[in-house]
């Protein structure tokens, strides 16, 4: 019979080796899987990480292994390329991060060196390269030696289980397909509650069978996650020589682009997040600690789906969502550029991704790819692979549709936008430029012109940190402006049914080492919750407050305690039907839930003040306390000029750097100025390239026929309607330090001279 064990445990690893060894080092670092060499480096900033190929060795005995004709290695993640070696012979290559992997082993001695090499190094044919997230090295998953008798389910096929479950729901049944990739006999056993209820067998290269469910119990979200289990039995002379066990869920499911999303024929709005799985200094190798702790975070949150950004994840997390019963976006990495020589790469992570997964009832859709237009959607590689990639994953599974994450760039209108079934778009309306109320406007513009095309939102959100602010901003990296940000989004999203999925960008800070933004390096804040998982921002309970069932209370700005305004905003969420706030024992008001769970009181600061609410049996408490003069410990600590500085001219009725782009251009100063402006930068900058120019000058007839682009799209109202929405000091920010203060006052003083238009 088949034996699986771990062997995590004693391996040896080196970053300077440089070759093969051919008998066990003495000079490595001991270490245990799951393991990454980018834990520190990887999340410190500065994009200085450690890419390249290390290492790693285990010694195994003869004892190690038990009674069993073959014996093969299971990896189930070495980033991102791998080669095997067996007492110095290659046994298996595979290029792919985040999938399993396996390697039969052709001999047995009385000691055997494993020696694997992982690669993270840059290359332009494997993905991902180029994306906003740390490309952590390693052996970062489990590895396992399974031993199988002579005749044994295929262990050699893309890292699949070996049998393949397809269940259909047929009125109150449910048919069950069952194939086994193996030869002979098989018996497939469905069990429930513990309990066979339904026996089949069938014979031949690749047997197939059906049975049926009566009385199903449906996989129903995350109200009744019910799952069955397929045991199948590989028979020869009536003994079972290899087995199988796999779980499945029997349910419905379609996307329609009026209603959303419909499970087991009723209305199931998908609204979640997306997930990064790194943790401070382990990066991706986690334990099964760290799994469990996400999936309890994003469940306590009350999601009902997660898109499992941007690459395959950990089987034992998909296991999670399949108990739990959220509804899962599952893609490759196929992310940001796209890459000629790697058209085989997204080939075979997408068969991996399939072939892999397709048993989980919680996958409803298959990702090709996440913002790859980011230079232009035109090119007819990229087109060509999207369509292949889409016609490969209806040929590996034909009950799940494809989906594509759209970078907002990228017009509604490309031929790209309509290979997938459904689609869903990046946008950071109201971070990256534009303002938060773009967001239902142009959703309800794709929905008017595409009536038939199912539209959602695939990533949104804003960044923050421990800083904050009574008057929030785009751009402030405050906990505050994540707050406001989010309550926004909740109206336009529950106002669109027809948005078949929702995600937030992103339910945790993740490691992204080529940034620095927001006071701290090499991390993206957009998460609900802190990157070591301590503290959930504000933003994450309006969120519990609107989807979850569990009641709800919780007063927001508690890490903003020092305040300098006589009377502040204190914003309270609840699901609760009714809200009471005290100040220092004095009630502040009671207010009743209207059509969104966000509750305003104003409170007088005095002293210091301590904050009750109160909604039927729940209680939650604040602090705040009055000073004189604001805490400069709220404040974003940047690099250059613009963050640093904050007492900004502003004479009453005239623009200031405060001001945004689309309202200083709606004067004809404000036109004139706005010249002035672009000299300024492009002098700065230093403007073209010789290259750039050169590329210019061939592209010179192109661009005639084509109109005005910007990287390599063609300029559409989107990116003028983002434009107008940055303010000119969120446009100096972004620049980062490459203006002088001094600099930045001119400017400023250049708009203090222009008049505001007259409000009407």
């Amino acid at each position: 019979m088949r034996n699986i064990k771990l062997i995590n445990q004693d391996w040896l690893f080196s970053k300077t080796a440089v070759a093969v060894p051919s008998v066990l080092p003495s000079d490595w670092e001991n270490v245990n899987l799951p393991h990454t060499w980018n834990g520190i480096d990887g999340q410190d900033g500065g994009n200085d990480y450690y890419r390249g190929k290390c290492y790693y060795a285990k010694r195994l005995g003869k004892s190690d292994f038990e009674d069993n004709d073959v014996y093969f290695l299971q990896f189930d993640g070495v980033n991102s390329s791998a080669e095997v070696f067996w007492n110095g012979k290659s046994i298996a290559k595979h290029d792919g991060g985040y999938s399993t992997f396996r390697a039969r082993i052709p001999e047995i001695l009385d000691d055997n060196l494993l020696v694997v090499t992982a690669d993270n190094s840059p290359n332009d044919y494997v993905y991902p390269q180029m994306a906003d997230f740390t490309f952590y090295g390693g052996i970062y998953r489990n590895v396992s030696l399974i031993g199988v008798n002579n005749n044994h389910f295929d262990l050699e096929y893309n890292g699949a289980p070996g049998i393949m479950v397809t269940p259909t729901v047929d009125g109150d049944d449910a048919v069950v397909e069952m194939q086994a990739f193996a030869q002979g006999e098989v018996k497939f056993e469905i069990i429930a509650d513990g309990n066979v209820i339904e026996t089949v067998s069938a014979n031949g290269k690749n047997p197939q069978a059906k049975a049926v469910i009566k009385n199903v119990h449906l996989w129903n979200g995350v109200s009744d996650p019910y799952l069955y289990t397929l045991k199948a039995s590989l028979m020869q002379d009536s003994q079972s020589v290899d087995e199988v066990t796999v779980r499945f869920g029997c349910r419905s499911f379609k996307i329609d682009p009026q209603k959303g999303f419909i499970l087991n024929g009723r209305e199931y709005p998908l609204r979640g997040v997306s997930r990064h799985q790194d943790y401070p200094n382990i990066g991706n190798a986690l334990l099964p600690e760290h799994h469990r702790a996400d999936i309890d975070l994003i469940c306590e949150m009350g999601a009902n789906t997660i898109r499992l950004a941007h690459y395959q994840h950990n089987q034992y997390f998909y296991d999670l969502c399949d108990e739990k019963g959220l509804i899962i976006w599952a893609e490759i990495p196929y992310i940001s550029k796209h890459m000629p020589n790697a058209r085989e790469n997204t080939k075979s992570q997408m068969t991996e991704l399939i072939c892999q997964n397709y048993n989980h009832p919680c996958i409803v859709v298959w990702g090709l790819s996440n913002e790859i237009t980011m230079n232009g959607a035109g090119d007819s590689s990229l087109l060509e692979n999207h369509k292949m990639l889409n016609d490969l994953a209806h040929s590996l599974d034909k009950t799940r549709p494809t989906t594509v994450a759209v970078v907002t760039m990228c017009g509604i209108d490309e031929e790209y936008v309509h290979i997938s079934d459904v689609l869903s778009y990046n946008h950071y309306f109201g971070w990256y430029g534009g303002k938060t109320e773009m967001y239902g406007p142009w959703f309800d513009n794709f929905h008017k012109k595409y009536p038939n095309r199912a539209i959602g939102i695939s990533e949104y959100g804003c960044e923050a940190l421990n800083w904050h602010t009574s008057e929030p901003e785009q751009g402030d990296y405050t906990e505050e402006y994540q707050a406001y940000y989010h309550e926004e989004l909740i109206k336009q999203i529950s106002q669109r049914p027809y948005l078949w999925a929702t995600h937030v960008w992103n339910m945790f800070d993740f490691a992204a080492d080529a940034r620095s933004e927001g006071g701290e390096n090499g991390m993206n804040h957009k998460g609900l919750v802190t990157f070591d998982r301590k503290y959930k921002k504000d933003a994450f309970y309006a969120y519990k407050a609107w989807l979850s069932s569990e009641p709800t209370l919780h007063i927001c700005g508690k890490r903003y305690i020092d305040r300098v305004e006589d009377v502040t905003k204190v914003t309270v969420y609840s699901n609760q039907n009714e809200v009471e706030l005290f100040a220092n024992g004095e009630s502040v008001g009671k207010q009743s839930k209207g059509e969104y769970p966000f509750f305003y009181f104003e409170v007088k600061n005095v002293g210091e003040t301590k904050l009750v609410a109160k909604a039927g049996d729940l209680t939650d408490e604040a602090q705040i306390k009055k000073v004189d003069k604001f805490n400069e410990d709220y404040r974003v600590k940047e690099e250059g000029a613009v963050i640093n500085w904050f007492d900004i001219e502003t004479p009453p009725g005239y623009f200031s750097i405060n001001d945004t782009i689309g309202d200083i251009l709606s004067t004809f100063k404000g036109k004139i100025f706005a010249l002035k402006m672009i000299k300024m930068l492009i002098s700065t900058l230093g403007g073209d390239s010789s290259k750039d120019k050169e590329k210019k000058k061939k592209d010179k007839n192109k661009k005639k026929s084509s109109g005005l682009s910007v990287m390599g799209f063609s300029i559409n109202k989107t990116m003028i309607d983002m434009a107008k929405g940055f303010s000119i000091k969120r446009v100096f920010m972004m620049i980062g330090g490459s203006f002088t203060k001094e600099q930045i006052l001119e400017v400023n003083a250049m708009l203090n001279k222009i008049k505001k238009p007259k409000k009407k």
